[in-house]
């Protein structure tokens, strides 16, 4: 496990400082939860192990992301914790892997639902309570886990490749949308490769980074993290 402590002294201050900032993460990997809190920010871990609360120190909410009702619960919650909401992370992920001949419908199906749906309705209800007007009102940040699965073709991967290249999609449409309707909300995606050791770490840096004012100008981009080829 990643301590809180490790990522407090590798995560830079200054523009990647995030205190006062409110975040919610969702998903299962610890890592972007404890490297925001270790930057500063007040923390809600959102899904359905409460375990993940505790190992961050964060505070934690019941989510099922592929719920729409749940998300609305959720974020109210949060907001009324932490006093407002700045950063969204959509980092609930489920991936099956296997070859396309042998697909499983009922593998897909929760692919999709989590990887895409659970994505889409994390921008929706991020949007409605960042943008002006909105439970928080503030503008922020949001931040999607994809994969480099979303830009590799890897054999036996095709179903999490096309949840994934959703996410990219949803990513950067979520961004235009954002932009041209006002909302002061900046929305990117990062391109993990699960197969590299020190992934987590990796992966959270970039979180932070995205979410903090250095990236303040980056909005609609996907950054891989994948140690290169």
């Amino acid at each position: 496990m990643l301590s809180a402590d490790r990522l407090e002294e590798e995560v830079p201050m200054g523009r990647h400082d995030l205190s006062g900032r409110a975040a919610l993460v969702t998903g299962d990997r610890p890592e972007p939860a404890a490297a925001l809190a270790a930057a500063g920010a007040a923390v809600v871990v959102a899904g359905t192990r409460a375990d993940l609360g505790r190992e961050t120190g964060a505070a934690f909410v019941r989510l099922d992301v592929t719920d729409d009702a749940s998300w609305e619960r959720a974020v109210t919650e949060t907001i009324a914790r932490l006093g407002g909401l700045d950063i969204v992370v959509n980092n609930a992920d489920v991936e099956l892997p296997g070859p396309l001949a042998d697909l499983d419908p009922a593998a897909l199906r929760r692919m999709l639902d989590v990887n895409v749906l659970g994505t889409a309705l994390g921008i929706k209800h991020a949007f409605r309570a960042m943008r002006p007007g909105g439970a928080a009102g503030k503008g922020g940040a949001v931040v999607n886990i994809a994969s480099v699965a979303a830009t590799t073709a890897v054999p036996g991967t095709a179903a999490y490749s096309a949840s994934k290249s959703a996410v990219d999609r949803l990513t950067r449409v979520a961004a235009a949308e954002a932009g041209k309707l006002g909302y002061d909300v900046r929305v990117n995606c990062v391109y993990p490769d699960a197969g590299r050791l020190g992934e987590g770490t990796g992966m959270a840096d970039a979180v932070v980074f995205l979410a903090s004012d250095a990236a303040q100008f980056v909005t609609g981009a996907g950054l891989p993290v994948d140690s290169g080829p």
